[in-house]
């Protein structure tokens, strides 16, 4: 498999050190695609704030990508739903942490959330 990122130069704004304009997948083998991922415990209950919802969104998505013998560096696709703006950049944090210099193409949406103490929810495409 390979990957290449595709970022025009001209004609269209410039990306940032953590964003892509798009990311071509040559040749996969096999592509997962994960439902929105909550930061939920193994019990259900949600994390006490955001910070803690992230962490287990990550610890999550980590444990749904090993079922399918994969990590995080399989990512190719990444969308973000936020309850609140305000939380783009401690998501983007926390991305970034775990995608480490890895670059996908990601976007963020702020939406209204099934419940109100559910403020993050990450859904993801994984190829192999």
């Amino acid at each position: 498999m390979e990957l290449i990122v595709r970022n025009p130069h001209d004609g269209i704004y410039t990306a940032t050190s953590d964003y892509v304009h798009a990311l071509e997948v040559r040749q996969p083998d096999r592509l997962v695609f994960v439902s929105g991922t909550m930061g939920l415990d193994e019990a259900g209950a949600a994390g006490v704030d955001l910070d803690s919802q992230l962490q287990l969104i990550w610890s999550n998505l980590r444990r749904i990508l090993a079922e399918a013998q994969m990590t995080v560096d399989n990512i190719v696709r990444l969308t973000s739903y936020l309850r609140d703006a305000s939380f783009a950049e401690a998501n983007q944090i926390a991305r970034v942490a775990a995608l480490g210099a890895r670059r996908v193409a990601t976007t963020a949406i702020v939406v209204e959330t099934l419940r109100e103490d559910w403020l993050v929810e990450i859904e993801i495409i994984a190829a192999a």
